[in-house]
């Protein structure tokens, strides 16, 4: 028995409210059950409560045992002074105030349906699952779950906003050098995203506004501060990107010493970090003030258009510096800016709008709901359990769904979980 459930019983009212009694038989009625509270503290606060015809108002708390109430030392603690009603689970002591009068408890275990308490040891049982509700969720309604999914989409847009707020704070509210960074980090997707971080972390951006008009100047820029010009490369361009970085490096006190070593093993070619920071200064190359067209589009034709660009010249024939390939145009494909529109470029809009007090929730949903379902373990597991993803939304909440609920064991606070602990 956890004490989060009899919180949740509480304040759902999952019990026989009809029939309350205390443990000294006197009736009880619940007027108001008081607003929840998540931090130190009675659990409860502000409850009114009807016993034996005498309103009560105060606070309520929730222990597995009376006695609780000693182990935690709430009889010294003056935040329980106004405690007007304990209800536990099992009854096992008495608890008085500090002017000796007996604060009443309803013991919650007699008016809790076996039903009730089937569904709760079914979901909390401790054999090893993927997930609790594994042998139950195929059983959900779709109706709640596809509403639920869509509340913690939100949700994980909400934490991302916050971690792009955290940015925006050390860019001078800049969100132009956010979205550099934010870009930055998902070119180098899962195996690079740190060391392309810390790349973007180490340049100024108005450093990069000022070499947007000479591609090669941008490419130097970049692939200096990569320590990847370091090398004795026979190879005119590569000299050049030698040169121009030399030159860049002496002119703004550009330190490198932080950027964290780029990887290429176990990457496909199209993922090769040489080839991705040439289509980001590609990118910052072609488009000027790229932050004003993501806000200003909203439909996936256009925002394809915009980050349709390729590397270098020299890039069509080399994945590396120092070997020729065969020739391909190696443009960004549009699975790849789908990735950019789920974690970059969506997030960025909703934390912006969020800023300047709009709601874009319906145009978010649009392109969102556009997108084909990203592929991962967690995607595939829960297709298994009969929860299919049809979209990106989709798979998004389910890894807020299984990283923020099912990992940490907050059935109680789950939409699905609170579904099963009510079935017949």
């Amino acid at each position: 028995m956890q004490e989060d459930f009899l919180h949740y019983l509480w304040k759902f009212k999952k019990f026989d409210t009809q029939n309350l009694k205390t443990t000294n038989n006197e009736a009880v009625l619940i007027n108001s059950i008081g607003s929840h509270n998540q931090h130190s503290g009675p659990d409860f606060f502000n409850g009114q409560i009807t016993i034996d015809n005498q309103l009560w108002a105060g606070n309520i708390e929730i222990h597995i045992k009376s006695s609780d109430w000693f182990v935690h030392n709430h009889e010294v603690d003056p935040n329980y002074d106004n405690v007007i009603l304990h209800v536990v689970w099992e009854h096992d002591t008495e608890v008085f105030r500090k002017n000796n009068t007996l604060i009443p408890t309803i013991q919650l275990r007699d008016y809790v349906s076996v039903r009730a308490l089937n569904n709760y040891y079914k979901l909390f049982n401790k054999n090893q699952t993927w997930i609790n509700c594994e042998n139950t969720i195929p059983k959900v309604d779709s109706f709640k779950v596809n509403n639920w999914l869509e509340r913690l989409f939100f949700e994980r847009l909400e934490r991302k906003s916050k971690d792009i707020e955290v940015l925006l704070k050390t860019s001078n509210n800049n969100f132009e050098a956010v979205l550099f960074k934010l870009l930055a980090k998902n070119f180098g997707l899962k195996v690079n995203s740190d060391a392309f971080l810390s790349l973007a972390n180490s340049i100024d951006f108005s450093i990069v506004r000022k070499q947007q008009n000479n591609l090669q100047s941008l490419e130097a820029l970049f692939f200096g501060q990569a320590n990847m010009l370091d090398k004795d490369v026979q190879e005119a361009y590569y000299i050049n990107l030698q040169k121009d970085y030399a030159f860049l490096k002496q002119k703004f006190g550009l330190d490198n010493k932080s950027v964290i070593p780029f990887q290429f093993f176990r990457l496909r070619p199209p993922n090769f970090p040489t080839i991705r920071l040439s289509q980001l200064a590609n990118l910052y190359h072609v488009h000027q003030n790229l932050f004003s067209k993501v806000i200003a589009l909203d439909t996936l034709t256009d925002i394809y258009k915009l980050f349709s660009v390729s590397t270098s010249t020299f890039w069509e024939d080399h994945y590396t510096f120092d070997k020729v390939s065969k020739t391909s145009k190696k443009k960004i494909t549009k699975s790849f800016i789908n990735l950019l529109l789920i974690n970059t470029i969506i997030p960025l809009k909703f934390c912006y709008a969020k800023q300047q007090g709009k709601a874009i929730d319906d145009t978010i949903i649009k392109l969102i709901e556009q997108l084909k379902p990203e592929k991962n373990s967690i995607v595939d597991k829960f297709k298994v359990l009969k929860v299919k993803s049809e979209s990106a939304l989709q798979s998004q909440a389910l890894i807020q769904l299984k990283n923020n609920y099912c990992d940490k064991n907050m059935c109680l606070k789950c939409v699905i979980g609170n579904s099963i602990l009510t079935q017949n």
